[in-house]
C-alpha cells in the first residue's frame, strides 16, 4: 500500500499555506538595478551581495584581497571593485571548495597567489574545475596575509561545513568571514546546510565568538552578521536539537508506521524519521517566526538533518538504542 509519509505530509501542508511574513532582523538593504548591493562595512573591507550570495573583498594600499566568487555574482564582483578602486587584485582568497561560492574563482587573473586550506585544495584538485582554479599557497591551520598595512588571518577550526572550510579575520578592521555556519538573522540553511560534520558545527560557534569582531560575513543572505546574530543563531540550533532529541525518543515507532508495508525496513525508518521531523518542526517553528527569516520553510529539514547527527554522531538512537 501507498501511503505519503509524515515528513511529505507535513511539507505538503506548507507548501499549501503562504510562507510568513519576514522578520525585521531577516530585511536587509534594498537591492539596486545594478544586481548587487556593496557595503563598506570596516575601513576598506567591503561586503558586496545579490541578496543570496555574498563575498568580501579588502583593499589595501598596493591592491584588493578578494575573498570567493559565488557565480551568481561573477563579473559584478569586478565591477564593484572598479566602483571603489583603480588598484590592482593581489591575493585570492577561497574559503573552501563549494561552487556556490567559489564557482567564479577564474574572473580573477591567473598571476596572483590563490590561497586554500589544503582539504580545499586536494578536494579542487580532484574536481579539476577550470572555473575553480588550484590554490598556489596552501596552508593546513593557519596562514597570515601583510598586505599594505592590512593583515588578514586565515584560520582552519576543524572539520564543520566541510572539511577545509576555514575562517578568515581582519584583526584591525574587526571582521569575520565565515561561510555557510552562520546565516544573520535566518534559519540555516535546508538540511543545516547540508553540513560534513555537525559536532564541528557546534563547537566552531563558541570559537566564533572568542574572535573580536563587530562584523561577520556569511556567505549567504541579504545582510552581514554581528555577535549577536551568532548568540541567535546558537540558540535557533539548541532549541532545534533539544526538540529533535526529545522527539526521537517520544515519537512513537508503532504510530509511525500507518499502512506503511512493515516488509519494507526503509519504509519503516523513513516514516519514523520523518515523523521525528515533523514534531520537532511543530514544536520549533512557532517560536522563531517572529524572531529569524525562514524559520517556517527550512526548520522541518533541518529537523531532519539534526536527527540524523543526533542518531549518527550522538548516539540519540531513541528506540533503536542498545537492547535490554
Amino acid at each position: 500500500m501507498t501511503t505519503m509519509s509524515h515528513f511529505s505530509a507535513s511539507a505538503q501542508r506548507r507548501r499549501e499555506r503562504p510562507t510568513a511574513p519576514l522578520p525585521q532582523n531577516a530585511k536587509g538593504p534594498e537591492i539596486p538595478d545594478a544586481g548587487y548591493v556593496m557595503k563598506e562595512i570596516a575601513d576598506g573591507v567591503f561586503w558586496l551581495s545579490d541578496g543570496q550570495y555574498g563575498n568580501m573583498f579588502v583593499v589595501h594600499d598596493e591592491g584588493v584581497i578578494a575573498v570567493d566568487a559565488p557565480p551568481t555574482l561573477g563579473h559584478d564582483i569586478l565591477r564593484a571593485i572598479k566602483r571603489v578602486t583603480d588598484k590592482p587584485i593581489s591575493h585570492v582568497i577561497y574559503s573552501h571548495e563549494h561552487g556556490d561560492h567559489v564557482g567564479g574563482m577564474s574572473i580573477y587573473p591567473d598571476s596572483v597567489p590563490r590561497y586554500a586550506q589544503s582539504i580545499v585544495a586536494q578536494r579542487l584538485e580532484a574536481l579539476a574545475d577550470p572555473d575553480r582554479p588550484l590554490p598556489t599557497e596552501v596552508f593546513d591551520h593557519t596562514l597570515t596575509i601583510e598586505a599594505g598595512g592590512h593583515i588578514v588571518h586565515l584560520d582552519y577550526p576543524g572539520p564543520n561545513h566541510t572539511e577545509g572550510n576555514s575562517l578568515i579575520y581582519l584583526p584591525n578592521q574587526r571582521v569575520v568571514m565565515l561561510v555557510d555556519v552562520i546565516f544573520p538573522g535566518w534559519v540555516p540553511f535546508s538540511n543545516l546546510a547540508l553540513s560534513a560534520d555537525m559536532p564541528g558545527v557546534f563547537a566552531l560557534y563558541d570559537k566564533v565568538l572568542g574572535y573580536d569582531f563587530d562584523q561577520l560575513v556569511g556567505g549567504h543572505v541579504n545582510r552581514p552578521g554581528t555577535p549577536e546574530d551568532v548568540r541567535t543563531q546558537i540558540e535557533y540550533m539548541n532549541d532545534l536539537r533539544t526538540t529533535t532529541e526529545a522527539a526521537l525518543s517520544s515519537v512513537d515507532l508503532e504510530s509511525t508506521m500507518g499502512p506503511v508495508d512493515t516488509e519494507n525496513g526503509w519504509a519503516v525508518f523513513r516514516a519514523y524519521l520523518d515523523a521525528v521531523a515533523a514534531q520537532a518542526a511543530d514544536e520549533v517553528v512557532p517560536r522563531w517566526l517572529d524572531r529569524l527569516g525562514g524559520a517556517d520553510v527550512f526548520t522541518l529539514p533541518n529537523a531532519w538533518a539534526m536527527a540524523e547527527s543526533l542518531r549518527l554522531d550522538y548516539n540519540s538512537l531513541g528506540p533503536f538504542s542498545i537492547k535490554p
